[in-house]
């Protein structure tokens, strides 16, 4: 029986969410894109299903719309808890899509207090004082400062949310936390207010924060937050509910659309250990399909030289390479880099490419789109938030996909991940 349903504004978020509810012990599924009613009939001996949308910077009413239409089909497999699942470095811009999604669903669900909760601590996302940490620094002086989608230029989150919302924000600190889930529930209760909603940014520096806010909460309809809440739940008796995950066999590939500081350095590690080859925009301008086919010839020769060795093709070497705007008449390098990178991936599955690595939120979007796969079965975990996964294609074929967050997973991810697969 479904327990709970997630929606996630990203197919890496869906997938870190999965990873946390696995770990504690929930049978978990992830649909890529909404579930139609034949693909729900499927679903329903899971604990939880996350679907996966690309959301985060859509139209606004496009996002609101496609998170509406999740809610309602995980209503219709009978969850009765849901998790409104966004980045854990709150990526959004005043405009949204965080606020909207979630003033969406907490009317759709008729409920008056969403809890907002960023915090991962084991990714060193925390929030103090309602200001959102990553690792030491403020989330203003991170590499986050400089994403070239959403640059996230402020730290309180209050005042990141404020903007996208009609809503009321509040905050609760961690001494309110620390004095435990009664203390909390009360805190809570307190900023409710009759006939309106409202939203409470809540401290949390480790799992143990995590566990009283997930305790204090166990009767809201709905959370929002990054995955680290659902770390936060009681263990189930069995342990994390992973299972046997097929492998497919065949040849591997890095796909790393990211530009953040985590995947550029998993770039430079990798670097000198696989084939790499970097996009170049002006090709990609001039003839896309002629350079994904150059690109797909050049894996192609790695393979045969060295069978099992991944390549790796990339976007960015640093924060030089991200163009500020494109050239006249030119198509922005963002949407360059996801169709060349969507194109390597199906071009790679017809040179017999079956394990796929994949770096950033909007790039794993688009591959696995591309591949014309419907949902995944978590397997191996890799890092914090990050899972392999196997998932079956329109065309029968199956693949084991790892899709991680640009800014999540250690520093060798690209070279040693491999090794859950054997």
């Amino acid at each position: 029986m479904v327990r709970w349903g997630g929606v996630a504004d990203d197919f890496t978020g869906a997938t870190d969410l999965a990873t946390n509810w696995v770990a504690r012990g929930l049978r978990t599924s992830v649909t890529l894109g909404v579930p139609t009613d034949e693909q729900l009939d499927g679903l329903r001996e899971m604990d939880a299903v996350v679907v996966a949308l690309k959301s985060r910077t859509a139209p606004v009413a496009a996002a609101v719309d496609e998170s509406v239409a999740a809610l309602r089909a995980l209503r219709r497999l009978g969850a009765e808890r849901f998790y409104d699942k966004y980045c854990s470095t709150f990526d959004s811009t005043p405009e949204g899509n965080i606020g909207p999604i979630a003033d969406a669903l907490m009317a759709e669900l008729d409920t008056d207090i969403a809890v907002v909760v960023p915090s991962f601590p084991a990714t060193g996302r925390t929030v103090y004082q309602g200001h959102l940490f990553v690792g030491r620094q403020l989330l203003s002086d991170s590499s986050m400062r400089h994403h070239p989608l959403t640059p996230m230029t402020r730290s309180d989150v209050v005042e990141l949310l404020a903007p996208q919302t009609g809503h009321a924000v509040r905050s609760v600190p961690l001494a309110t936390v620390r004095a435990g889930a009664d203390a909390l529930r009360a805190a809570l209760a307190e900023h409710r207010r009759a006939g309106s909603r409202t939203y409470v940014v809540v401290d949390a520096l480790d799992e143990a924060d995590l566990a009283v806010i997930a305790e204090a909460t166990a009767d809201h309809p709905l959370v929002t937050g990054g995955s680290g809440l659902a770390l936060g739940l009681p263990a189930a008796p069995g342990g994390p509910a992973t299972t046997a995950m097929p492998v497919a066999e065949g040849h591997r590939a890095v796909l790393a659309g990211s530009a953040s500081s985590a995947t550029r350095g998993q770039i430079a590690d990798a670097r000198g250990k696989l084939p790499t080859h970097k996009l170049d925009l002006a090709a990609l301008r001039a003839d896309l399909p002629a350079e994904v086919a150059r690109i797909t010839a050049w894996a192609g020769e790695h393979w045969a030289a060295k069978p099992g060795t991944p390549v790796l093709v990339y976007a960015v070497d640093s924060l030089d390479d991200i163009e500020s705007a494109p050239p006249a008449g030119g198509r922005p390098a963002g949407e360059l880099v996801e169709e060349a990178l969507a194109g390597c991936a199906t071009a790679f599955a017809a040179a017999g490419a079956r394990q796929f690595l994949v770096a950033g939120g909007e790039t794993s979007g688009s591959v696995v789109q591309a591949l014309d796969i419907a949902r995944l079965e978590l397997g191996p975990r890799l890092a914090p938030g990050v899972s392999w996964a196997h998932g079956t294609a329109a065309d029968g074929h199956g693949y084991n996909l790892a899709l991680k967050s640009g800014n999540f997973g250690r520093p060798d991810i690209f070279t040693a991940g491999w090794q859950e697969l054997r």
